[in-house]
């Protein structure tokens, strides 16, 4: 009985273990998405799940790690969601691409995990839209966790505009991904500037027009 028992203890235990870091993490990627990395101590973390400040140093060895892990979670979740897009995409048109499946495939598998995700992934987009826009270390993040699936988006691009200058379509995503980090980050001024008739939460309106807006774009500059 003893050798039976041992297992389905230490089983439990794994459990819980999964079961407190993804509390952490989802309590550091709330806070970390309103403060931001220097605008968050361990402590409040630990406030929030209602743990004591040194179960955080047991699982991640100084705020900055606590801070990739957050980041990597979902990265992980939205590139490979998006690589199978891609993949599908390319597949189902024959190997002939055009400007707006390309990224429709791209944006709208992105857009779907923050329209039906819950907060957890509207915190990680305004996460995302941080790490974006810090040269000194989030540059880093972005490389690590999205490269292969955007030179996946470039190479789809390159086919639906074969006779494009290359550097153009490179400046064509350079320009649209600044378009979408300010959109994920949520900060409230087109409501404000629009008087309600457009709002940073509608993430379905920017499903329906950015893909459109974004392949106009990419057109203009690839003449």
């Amino acid at each position: 009985m003893t050798q039976t028992a041992a297992p389905k203890r230490r089983s439990r235990k794994a459990e819980q273990r999964a079961e407190t870091v993804e509390q952490i993490l989802d309590a550091a990627e709330e806070l970390f998405s309103q403060h931001g990395l220097y605008g968050v101590r361990l402590k409040e973390v630990a406030e929030k799940v209602g743990v004591h400040h040194t179960l955080l140093n047991y699982y991640f060895d100084d705020k900055k790690a606590l801070f990739d892990a957050v980041f990597a979670r979902r990265a992980a979740v939205t590139s490979e969601r998006r690589m199978q897009a891609l993949d599908d995409y390319e597949r189902a048109c024959g190997g002939k691409p055009t400007l707006e499946g390309a990224l429709h495939a791209f944006l709208d598998t992105d857009l779907d995990l923050y329209i039906d995700g819950g907060e957890g992934w509207r915190n990680y987009a305004k996460l995302g839209a941080q790490v974006a826009n810090t040269p000194a270390w989030g540059a880093d993040l972005m490389d690590r966790n999205f490269d292969p699936v955007v030179l996946r988006l470039i190479e789809l691009l390159k086919k639906s505009m074969p006779d494009a200058d290359e550097a153009a379509i490179f400046w064509g995503y350079h320009f649209v991904t600044g378009a979408l980090m300010l959109t994920l980050a949520r900060t409230g001024r087109i409501d404000k500037l629009s008087g309600g008739l457009a709002k940073s939460e509608d993430f379905i309106a920017v499903k329906q027009y950015m893909a459109t807006f974004m392949a106009g774009g990419f057109r203009a500059i690839c003449k």
